[in-house]
Order: structure tokens, then C-alpha cells, then sequence
């Protein structure tokens, strides 16, 4: 497979990084007061004391996970997320947040098999789908990423965290026209998200690269 340009080496690996993100999306920003650092200490702390005194709870199980995730406390987050599952099996988004966490703790194989049993639960799940080609094209395992990432855009075409690792791999390669539509489809499906914003980023920087060099 050919590599990508040097020039695409950081902007690439920023596009990579919110595919290994907790499944939730983080919350707006609010007032600088009301989001101060001792507020934010002070939910954790009070999840994490709920679930010390009651780990059977799902709701507070499944938010102290997320704010693991959220924090890159992973093994913390693998752990209370394992919980949840236990209280609550076959809840696609507590498997593919368990997931995230293990992929992100280099555990990749793991992190496959929860995703796997997340599609299983839920045939349709597209963040599901979308991890786990993420999960197995940073193995190497380019093939099997890319027939994923086409099947679930032939299913769902409004997938657009499908499109958003396609141009990844695109670029990798060495297809940057390739990169550049898919990228421009994220921005038109979900202008709003992160993968759009990497999107954006990635598509100005191709943009010029090619129009100083002619490629493919």
C-alpha cells in the first residue's frame, strides 16, 4: 500500500482521533463558571461514590464509563463499562464504549470481538460498524476494513463515520481525489461533528498538495 505524503502525516493521524472517542458526543460549552474545573471533580467524584456504594445501578454505571472515556481514564472506563455489561448484557452502546476502551488501551482483538457482539445485538448500529473497521484497518488489516466500511455505506449511505475512515484509508494510499470525495461527503452528511471538522482540515491541505503536484 502505497504511504501518504509527509505533508498529510499529522493532519491523517487528527483525522484518526475521533475514531477512538467514547460513542457519546462531548457536550456543548457552557459559561466559563459553570464549567470550572471543581464542578466537573465534583460529578465525577459523585458518580464514582454512587457506583462505590451501589454497582448495580446501569444509568450511573453507564455515565462514570463515558466520563472515564471521556477523561482517556481507559482502564477505568474498561472497567466500570465490563459492569455495565454484566448488569445489562446485549446493550450496543455499553459494547462498543467497552470497545473504544480497549482498542484504546492496545487491545485491539478484544476491542473487535465487544464490536462484533455489538452488530450482532444491533445489525444496523453504524458507530459499531464504523469502530470496528477503524480497529482493524490501525491492525493493519486494510482488506477486511475497507469490504466493511463498503458494505456499510451500501446499507446506510448516510453513515458518515463510514465515509470519514474511507478517506482515511484513501489518503493512506495514495488516492487523494478518492480522500477528498469522501471527506466532502462527511461535511455534507454532519457538518456539525468532529469528523467534519478533521474533514475540513484534511480536504484544504490535499487540496493544495495537488494543486502543486499532479497525483494519480
Amino acid at each position: 500500500m502505497k504511504r501518504f505524503v509527509p505533508v498529510l502525516a499529522v493532519i491523517v493521524l487528527a483525522v484518526m482521533i475521533p475514531s477512538a472517542r467514547a460513542a457519546e458526543p462531548k457536550p456543548a460549552k457552557t459559561d466559563a463558571k459553570a464549567a470550572a474545573t471543581p464542578a466537573v471533580t465534583d460529578s465525577l467524584g459523585l458518580l464514582e461514590r454512587a457506583v462505590a456504594k451501589d454497582s448495580t445501578k446501569f444509568d450511573n454505571l453507564y455515565k462514570l464509563g463515558v466520563m472515564y472515556l471521556d477523561r482517556e481514564k481507559n482502564a477505568e472506563a474498561a472497567l466500570v463499562f465490563s459492569k455495565a455489561n454484566r448488569v445489562k448484557p446485549k446493550n450496543a452502546k455499553v459494547l462498543v464504549n467497552l470497545g473504544v476502551a480497549l482498542d484504546n488501551l492496545s487491545r485491539s482483538d478484544e476491542a473487535q470481538a465487544y464490536y462484533r457482539q455489538a452488530l450482532t445485538v444491533s445489525p444496523n448500529d453504524s458507530l459499531a460498524g464504523c469502530r470496528l473497521a477503524t480497529s482493524l484497518y490501525a491492525q493493519g488489516k486494510f482488506s477486511d476494513s475497507m469490504t466493511l466500511l463498503r458494505d456499510l455505506v451500501a446499507r446506510q449511505p448516510r453513515s458518515y463515520c463510514a465515509f470519514f475512515q474511507m478517506g482515511v484509508a484513501f489518503a493512506d494510499a495514495g488516492l487523494y481525489r478518492d480522500a477528498i470525495r469522501a471527506w466532502q461527503k462527511v461535511v455534507e452528511l454532519a457538518p456539525e461533528s468532529s469528523e467534519a471538522v478533521s474533514a475540513r482540515e484534511s480536504i484544504e491541505v490535499l487540496t493544495k498538495y495537488l494543486t502543486g503536484q499532479s497525483i494519480n
